[in-house]
């Protein structure tokens, strides 16, 4: 594919990696980034334009200098925790920001945009695997907020808006060349932290909870490398690029369809590291299901999407990450 991409988010650490992504597949992402959360080294394979995606009249100046031809939109508070405490606060960003975002695309035409959802819009699993019909019950704020922006998508789809919401699973590894990886601050995900601990760069990794109905009582996720990810939104893309001219919204699962706990992560990262994960047990992080691993059969028959990266080599680029990572 070609032409200008306009990245939301795009310093981030999903966003960076579908930045480059994109530029090697012969695109030129626009990385649209406020920074509060991102990082300009990570902005490496187009022009940094900095602002907020709530900003109409900075997002008039970007599209009429830019001109994109699609959006990827990843920009947005991401921790769990955080929006429990305050809720009102993830969904005037995450939501509200976004309606502000699409109406502007459709002013100027973009008719093609891949939205960053979760999986966390499903709630509490009512099957093993989850797939796209499943019910959408989210358990905290954040996932509500994903959640909004997908109804926001699928009104903009009468009006003929074309978009892929990617309900994500839990990303994770880094970029092969070195070049970026994960570097939230603070760190909330599983893997930098337990390999942080393991490195002595952080704090004994405190396991959340070890009382949910799993099998070892920890909570269960399905991994995805994020390169595999940022794969996901070239294909969306592509598919969008494809598809009738007529409006449509779809979802998709980008996982790996495999569940693994946050035990087994321990184990496995204390494994490939040749020394222990130091680690505590702390009480449930409200708002976290005890088990959400996707059924990856639609992204793989209509995308043509297969990830190829598994956990062990998630956990081997991280480690070399966290080592190398600017600090």
């Amino acid at each position: 594919m070609s032409g200008v991409v306009l990245v939301t988010g795009g310093a981030g650490y999903i966003g960076s990696h579908v930045s480059k992504a994109l530029a090697e597949s012969g695109s030129t992402p626009v990385c649209y980034d406020t920074l509060e959360k991102g990082h300009s080294w990570a902005v490496r394979w187009g022009p940094l334009e900095r602002g907020d995606v709530g900003n109409a009249a900075r997002l008039e100046e970007v599209f009429a200098r830019h001109k994109p031809r699609a959006i990827v939109h990843m920009a947005g508070y991401i921790e769990v925790g955080e929006s429990v405490h305050r809720p009102d606060l993830y969904l005037h960003n995450n939501a509200t920001k976004s309606e502000v975002l699409i109406a502007a695309a459709m002013r100027h035409g973009v008719d093609a945009l891949v939205f960053s959802s979760t999986c966390a819009v499903y709630g509490v699993p009512q099957t093993e695997q989850l797939d796209e019909a499943h019910c959408i019950a989210p358990l905290n704020p954040y996932a509500d907020s994903k959640a909004r922006v997908e109804t926001t998508l699928t009104r903009a789809a009468s009006r003929g808006l074309r978009a892929a919401s990617l309900r994500y699973f839990n990303a994770a590894g880094a970029d092969v060349g070195g070049e970026i990886g994960e570097a939230h601050e603070p760190e909330t995900h599983l893997l930098p932290l337990a390999v942080d601990a393991t490195l002595g760069l952080g704090p004994a990794l405190t396991l959340l909870g070890d009382d949910y109905p799993t099998p070892d009582g920890s909570c269960v996720r399905d991994f995805i490398h994020v390169s595999d990810l940022a794969d996901a939104h070239l294909r969306a893309l592509q598919w969008l690029q494809r598809a009738p001219a007529t409006g449509l919204h779809e979802q998709f699962n980008v996982g790996s369809g495999s569940g693994y706990s946050v035990r087994q992560v321990i184990t496995e990262t204390a494994h490939i590291a040749g020394v222990p994960v130091p680690h505590t047990v702390g009480p449930r992080r409200p708002g976290d299901s005890p088990r959400l691993v996707g059924n990856i059969e639609k992204a793989q028959r209509k995308l043509g999407w297969h990830p190829k990266r598994d956990l062990n080599i998630q956990i081997e680029d991280t480690l070399r990450w966290r080592r190398s990572m600017p600090r």
